[in-house]
């Protein structure tokens, strides 16, 4: 099914939808505004045509410093149409709130968290929106682009690797050597 049957069977059941083909190499994919984003993922997954039954993955991009800032994009699979289809909302940085998903898809619990935990989006309506990989008093989202990456951290070896630094140089240059003999062969 191409993008534009996918989005004429969108628009058939829901008549004033704003959205739209976004070109993309690998597969079809719509960018849906994020008042009717739930609405939208629950007619895709629910209407015969298309049932998108499977959410694999919601993740986000920071588009800083454009606006609108934030995409969020959620990956369906179709298993009935052996199909793969990519949704993306845009938000803008100052108000980067969209509708939980959660309560069409249980598992969507987990991915909307790690999306606020490592980009500050907020998940309304999120049965538990909380921290979910760093420590509950982690100051910022690590994934945002204007993040503060400049942390100077000593290297803290928690076991010893079993040889010398000379015997690991060692053998790294012996598997270098047999890593060429076998290429070169």
């Amino acid at each position: 099914m191409t993008p534009e049957q996918i989005l004429e069977a969108l628009k058939t059941a829901l008549p004033d939808l704003q959205a739209e083909v976004v070109p993309s190499i690998d597969q079809p994919t719509l960018l849906v505004g994020r008042e009717r984003i739930v609405e939208t993922l629950a007619a895709l997954r629910d209407l015969p045509a298309l049932r998108f039954e499977c959410l694999s993955d919601i993740t986000a991009v920071d588009w800083w410093p454009g606006e609108p800032r934030f995409q969020v994009v959620y990956l369906l699979a179709s298993f009935e149409h052996r199909q793969r289809l990519r949704v993306k909302a845009g938000l803008p940085g100052e108000d980067a709130h969209l509708p939980t998903s959660s309560t069409l898809w249980p598992g969507a619990n987990w991915l909307e968290r790690e999306v606020y935990d490592l980009f500050g989006i907020v998940f309304d309506g999120h049965p538990d929106l909380r921290r979910v990989l760093m420590p509950e008093d982690w100051d910022g989202y690590p994934l945002r682009k204007d993040y503060p990456v400049q942390i100077r951290k000593a290297v803290e070896i928690h076991q010893s690797l079993g040889m010398t630094a000379e015997e690991f140089k060692d053998r790294l240059e012996k598997d270098r050597d047999v890593r060429a003999k076998i290429t070169d062969a």
